[in-house]
């Protein structure tokens, strides 16, 4: 019997040795998109795809991140910064490509793309294992808790693709005609219902789910101009939009937050909540006790423009049971655009597009800091998510 539990426990640490990125890991995935950028004038300069890469970085560490894999694959800074996503067992990631750059004349245009990309994250060095094709213009992406369903927001086709995760087989099931283009997309927390954002139409459309059928009744929500991200808190009971106010840009005017009470018979707009310009990301942290909109600041904008300002900020949202209250600001730097908390909540990191890094701030109740310090990265980071909703 001794011998026995000697060769058990031997068993069980090779377990360790074999799995150690499943077994204790903390993982964020980061989009790094080398194909644009901005000159003095706000004009996009445009170059040859094939530079962008995708970060896969351990977060263990709170305060020193560590990145094991810089994998090549195409994405997009064009889209709201929700194109990857990450299973909550941390065994798989998703990314969708929205654009590639063509040749056009003596410079470069961006064309629509279809593909997600499927990333193994068990293997050492996590590794890219197949292709899927989608719509045209995969933007905003989730995946449900129980991590067999992803959703993926075409902005070209105005529709949404409906995705089976079982092991690591990733698959094309159905296709949800949505009428108008669509930006962003998150489950509940139950799985039984999303929320889909209609970027031109000023509204949150909701959608039911069962199994893997995913069914649009047209019912919407009104929500502030231009809704470019969405969220649910942990509970389920409140979803947050973040209305960029300006198709996609800054241009030195207030924008909101809608709140949504998800509780309500049928789901609606309950509040407006004022936090500055231009919200493209959003994240509510695991504890449901804060939100942050993270607003761009004009770090892509003419330089000249009365409202240029290249550093953006971190807005940070207190939730009190239905009430949404914006209680800080916090500046980052150039055009910030992602943005991931800790599992814990106690951090939060925030992709700086125009400075190719990452900005550690600290997470204490409803008071967020920066540390001052930031991690490199092998690119521009256009997009970010963690394996908690």
């Amino acid at each position: 019997m001794k011998h026995y539990r000697v060769r058990l426990t031997i068993a069980i640490l090779m377990l360790f040795l074999v799995f150690p990125l499943a077994a204790s890991a903390q993982l964020m995935i980061i989009g790094n998109d080398e194909k644009v950028t901005w000159d003095d004038a706000g004009k996009a300069v445009i170059t040859s795809s094939g530079k962008d890469t995708v970060s896969i970085v351990d977060i263990s560490k709170r305060e020193s991140p560590r990145i094991i894999a810089n994998l090549p694959l195409t994405n997009s800074v064009y889209g709201p910064p929700t194109n990857l996503a990450i299973t909550p067992d941390e065994r798989l990631a998703i990314v969708a490509n929205s654009l590639n750059s063509v040749p056009d004349g003596a410079g470069w245009r961006f064309v629509p793309d279809n593909k997600l990309y499927v990333i193994d994250l068990t293997t050492s060095p996590p590794s890219h294992i197949s292709t899927v094709e989608v719509g045209k213009q995969p933007s905003g992406l989730d995946i449900n808790r129980a991590g067999n369903l992803a959703l993926v927001t075409n902005r070209a086709d105005n529709s949404i693709s409906v995705l089976s995760i079982e092991g690591k087989d990733v698959r094309l099931v159905d296709t949800v005609p949505m009428g108008e283009q669509v930006a962003a997309v998150a489950f509940t927390p139950d799985g039984k219902h999303a929320l889909a954002a209609k970027f031109p139409g000023h509204k949150i459309a909701l959608l039911d789910v069962e199994g893997q059928k995913v069914t649009y009744k047209k019912y919407d929500m009104n929500v502030g101009l231009w809704p470019y991200n969405i969220g649910v808190t942990p509970n389920g009971k409140l979803a947050i939009s973040a209305n960029n106010g300006n198709s996609g840009a800054a241009d030195g005017q207030v924008d909101t937050v809608s709140v949504i009470d998800l509780e309500a018979t049928p789901p609606r707009v309950i509040d407006h909540v004022v936090v500055g310009d231009a919200p493209e990301g959003l994240v509510i942290s695991p504890t449901g006790k804060i939100a942050v909109a993270i607003l761009v600041g004009g770090g892509n904008s003419a330089k000249s423009a009365w409202f240029y300002k290249r550093n953006g900020s971190v807005v940070v949202l207190k939730i009190n049971g239905k009430k949404v209250t914006k209680v800080g600001e916090v500046e980052v730097r150039g055009l910030p655009e992602g943005a991931v908390f800790s599992p814990d909540g106690k951090y939060l990191y925030v992709g700086n597009f125009l400075d190719s890094d990452v900005s550690i701030l600290k997470v204490d109740g409803t008071k967020v800091t920066d540390t001052g310090k930031r991690f490199q990265l092998p690119g521009h980071p256009a997009s970010m998510r963690g394996s908690t909703p």
